[in-house]
């Protein structure tokens, strides 16, 4: 049966050493705990991630340890102290969290940061394979472990893989400030489904890929490295109905009664947040310092209860935050405060979850107001705690919840004006209206919840099917050896072999990706091999084709198999004959569109017409070939030509020529028995690969999907298989 290894960063239990040295092993709180809690314990799931700091205990308590990590199911990545600071508290938390929520004066950037955090992806990956199973599901939770997937995807190159983003990911414009940003792309694409909070997220992700990598999306779905990676977009909800329980019958519902009966005539304003800058936790305070400097009427009359639980407190930037939050209460209450009444009452410390549960359950205003957040749990759990239908939630516009919790009262947290004048909206808001708002909004936590968000997420990820996971990127060195030896024991080779891309790395302007003279020397011995013939299969015009290429004893075939010359001096055919009434219509908007856009151009064939943008700006020329694709189809639908997407190429040529015309010529030709192999790295040569005879060897150069079994990864790797060709035999 089918198992669910759930990998976090800490596992949903801590271990922890008292001064004595007795270990307790204590379940964690929190959504994620809760939520996956189930698919936990069902079908023998496993749980994997860091169990705590355990350096302290001796070798007997570590295998008593071990044993009831054994009983729980949950498999432990030990971490020394040094690769917790590094890896976790440096580049997750120092670069990677203030990167990721906006706040660019807090990143911290060190090389031995991101050293830690790769060397810690690895032994996570290397844990993971060494425990999965063929069949098993792999579901990997947040940024400390982003380039997990594509580590495991090197190892288990079939496993069936998602990943979660519990935080937002930012704009592309500010994710390219991250020096690591290309691996970081990377590694989440080694996931089947990638899922996200919202679809804001999904948008920068996307953008991200295209500026960064050139990777270009397909509403929800991303062709890389010879797969598919699908993005989703799954809401992270709450256990509502645990919520509501212990709202109702709560420690924390008696000491808010005891509060009120002590100023009954005091709103009542809560905040719960970790300690963190992320949190928006000083505008908050500074939006209620305005309201009582301009509404006197309001002293006296209202308190903010703020809970701020410990977070991160060995990083000094969360250090410097705690004192300035302690000065900022400080400051305010020193303001305002009467001998029978204090504005802030601040709990720094963590509270049980009863006790929350009933200060959600009796408060009048809820604030929540991060600066940027990536859900935001709170406003959720708020809501699932207002079983009486009433009170009044204070939204940051940058929280991921604000997307589906519109009837909140949205607010910019770093206008304090502005959320000085929502706090007061919501103190004198009529029941009728708070009623009103908070009524969908239960509707929606609820239907909405933690399961829900589970199972929605699982069952994406079961949608995936193998043949849209796809191969690895790369053939593993076993089929590629097989592959060579095959073809250099050949009696008769043929070979046909692509330019771009293939035997030559792509250039920005066209003519400039010209031969070197390695490459010239490789194809000259390739062709003087022994009943060896080699054809190079290409987009290129014939001019272009015999000016590089013309010297060498090799077939030549250009724009895409329309005209071909079987050696040096003979006289080049077409294979069919060329219409060229259409291009009148082309021309001029393919022309427009090279105007219009930067860096791209246009180039004339004689049975087709291309616009290239691969110098172009990344984003603009990728919406610009989109546009034009689509213009194209409705324009030309009833004339006989066809538009191909190519590499930052879009391409309008003559129905009925493709790179498969060749095949049936070149074997008519060939001496037999004969071995026949083909090179391609784009969608023009997956015509050539499927009219290739059986037992033919079809490779593809690249990232791109192909129909190819034989996959490599670049040009490099290319000519190296044609040099193994040609290696002495063993």
């Amino acid at each position: 049966m089918s198992r669910l290894l759930l990998v976090s960063n800490r596992l949903p239990m801590t271990v922890r050493v008292d001064e004595r040295r007795h270990v307790a092993v204590t379940p964690s709180a929190g959504g994620l705990a809760t939520g996956l809690a189930r698919p936990h314990g069902e079908a023998e799931g496993l749980w994997i991630g860091w169990p705590g700091d355990v350096s302290r205990l001796s070798a007997r308590q570590r295998a008593g340890l071990e044993k009831e990590f054994e009983q729980l199911r949950v498999v432990p990545v030990y971490l020394t102290a040094a690769e917790v600071h590094r890896y976790y508290e440096g580049f997750a938390n120092g670069a990677l969290w203030p990167l990721f929520h906006y706040l660019l004066d807090r990143i911290r950037l060190d090389r031995n940061d991101w050293l830690a955090y790769q060397k810690v992806n690895e032994r996570f990956a290397d844990i993971i394979a060494s425990t999965a199973r063929p069949d098993d599901r792999i579901w990997i939770h947040d940024y400390q472990l982003t380039l997990l997937p594509g580590l495991l995807r090197q190892r288990l190159p079939k496993a069936k893989i998602g990943f979660f983003l519990h935080i937002p990911f930012p704009s592309s414009e500010v994710f390219r400030i991250l020096p690591e940003r290309d691996a970081i792309l990377r590694g989440l694409l080694g996931a089947d489904l990638v899922g996200f909070h919202t679809f804001a997220y999904v948008r920068h992700f996307a953008t991200s890929l295209l500026r960064i990598l050139g990777v270009e999306s397909d509403v929800d779905r991303v062709e890389h490295d010879g797969r598919q990676t699908r993005l989703g977009v799954f809401p992270m909800g709450v256990d509502a109905a645990a919520f509501a329980e212990m709202a109702d019958a709560s420690e924390g519902g008696r000491d808010m009664a005891a509060l009120r009966r002590r100023a009954d005539d005091q709103k009542v304003l809560l905040g719960i947040d970790r300690l963190d800058y992320t949190k928006g936790i000083l505008q908050r305070l500074r939006a209620l310092e305005r309201l009582l400097e301009r509404e006197s009427a309001w002293r006296g009359r209202l308190r903010l209860i703020q809970v701020a639980v410990p977070s991160r407190t060995r990083v000094d930037a969360y250090q410097r935050f705690r004192r300035e939050v302690d000065e900022t209460i400080g400051r305010i209450n020193g303001a305002f405060a009467t001998a029978d009444w204090v504005p802030i009452h601040y709990l720094y410390r963590s509270v049980p979850q009863k006790t929350v549960a009933g200060l959600y359950r009796n408060a009048d205003i809820m604030l929540v107001t991060p600066l940027r957040d990536g859900m935001n749990l709170v406003a959720k759990e708020f809501v699932a705690s207002r079983t009486d239908g009433d009170g009044v939630l204070i939204l940051s516009e940058f929280a991921g919840a604000a997307s589906d919790m519109g009837e909140a009262v949205i607010v910019n947290p770093y206008d304090i004006d502005g959320m000085a004048g929502a706090i007061r909206m919501a103190l004198e808001m009529p029941e009728a209206e708070r009623r009103s708002r908070m009524a969908p909004l239960r509707t929606r936590v609820i239907e909405h919840d933690v399961h829900h968000w589970v199972d929605d997420f699982l069952a994406s990820l079961e949608k995936t099917p193998s043949d849209e996971r796809g191969t690895a990127a790369v053939s593993n060195d076993a089929e590629i050896a097989a592959a060579e030896a095959k073809l250099r024991k050949a009696p008769c080779l043929i070979a046909l072999l692509d330019y771009d891309g293939t035997l030559v790395p792509f250039a920005g302007i066209p003519g400039a990706a010209t031969p070197d003279p390695k490459l010239i020397e490789l194809l000259g011995r390739l062709a003087a091999r022994p009943n060896t013939r080699v054809h190079v299969v290409s987009g290129r015009t014939r001019e272009t084709l015999e000016s590089w290429l013309g010297n060498l004893p090799i077939g030549l075939h250009a724009e895409h198999g329309l005209w071909s010359r079987a050696e040096p001096g003979k006289p080049w055919a077409a294979i069919r004959e060329i219409s060229s009434g259409w291009k009148r219509k082309v021309r001029p908007i393919l022309e427009q569109f090279a105007a219009a856009t930067p860096g791209s151009l246009v180039e004339e064939k004689s049975a087709s017409i291309a616009w290239h943008y691969r110098m172009a700006d990344t984003e603009f020329g990728s919406l610009q070939a989109r546009e034009l694709r689509l213009h194209l189809g409705e324009l030309l639908q009833n004339l006989p030509v066809e538009v191909l997407r190519g590499e930052k190429v879009v391409e309008v040529r003559q129905h009925g020529v493709n790179k498969g015309e060749i095949v049936a010529g070149v074997i008519a030709e060939a001496e037999s028995p004969y071995t026949l192999f083909a090179m391609g790295d784009d969608r023009t040569d997956e015509d050539l690969f499927a009219a290739l005879p059986k037992g033919s060897y079809a490779i593809h150069v690249g990232p791109q999907p192909s129909s190819a079994r034989l996959r490599l990864a670049g040009p490099p790797h290319a000519r190296a298989f044609l040099e193994a060709i040609l290696s002495p035999a063993l």
